[in-house]
């Protein structure tokens, strides 16, 4: 039975894939900041909810502490927690902004990967999926024929970016270790007040794709629901 543990899964693109990986066998840790939010999904899920707030140090060791107590370890994580920031001009952006998005997208990343690398690495296959975007690829926001290239969204956009360079580093740094990025594409969420024209789960066929790979799967690759994402 493969574990699998997802952060900022209550709703959206998390819960679809708790769900869809739920179906396909896996033993799914839902995890959410939001006590009510995050039981109440796990619940409706059949899922066991595990408190955990990306931007606290406590509460990611806890979170790890009480995974290991209770399943001893995981063989998948996903990180897809992730926030959008603030819808303010790129001229009124303040530090205060950017430390607060990347806090979530890019350290919430670092900070539940670093607690719980050592409970994947008591899996025979182990395996780490970060949730980036297309909106963090140069080519893609270049491209004005694109809605990438269109959105002008600098913290969330630089976040991104950010992950899916995260995502090879660790992918070269860790032989051992499956460690991909996803990219939903522009899927109706609220993060777009459902505005995408993809349904939730085709925004989820990449991550789900490489949630459930081999032990010689892919790694340090970045890929949507159509194959490999253009960097």
């Amino acid at each position: 039975m493969t574990t699998t543990f997802i952060t900022g899964a209550n709703k959206s693109l998390g819960y679809e894939t708790a769900r869809r990986l739920i179906e396909a066998g896996h033993t799914v840790l839902l995890g959410a900041r939001d006590t009510g939010r995050g039981q109440a999904a796990a619940d409706a899920l059949g899922a066991r909810f595990v408190q955990i707030d990306v931007t606290d140090d406590a509460s990611v060791a806890a979170a790890a502490a009480d995974v290991e107590a209770r399943e001893g370890g995981i063989d998948v994580l996903i990180n897809n927690a992730g926030v959008l920031g603030p819808h303010h001009p790129a001229d009124q952006l303040t530090a205060a902004d950017a430390s607060a998005v990347l806090d979530v997208n890019v350290v919430g990343i670092v900070r539940v990967t670093h607690a719980f690398l050592p409970l994947l690495r008591k899996s025979a296959n182990p395996v780490v999926v970060n949730v980036s975007s297309g909106m963090g690829s140069f080519e893609l926001t270049h491209d004005t024929t694109r809605a990438e290239g269109r959105v002008v969204a600098p913290l969330y956009t630089a976040s991104k970016a950010a992950v899916t360079m995260l995502t090879t580093q660790y992918a070269k740094s860790w032989p051992d270790v499956r460690v991909n990025a996803a990219d939903p594409g522009y899927t109706a969420t609220d993060f777009n007040g459902h505005s995408g024209p993809q349904t939730v789960a085709e925004g989820t066929d990449a991550i789900v794709a490489l949630a459930t790979i081999g032990p010689d799967g892919p790694t340090g690759t970045f890929r949507d629901r159509h194959g490999d994402v253009a960097w």
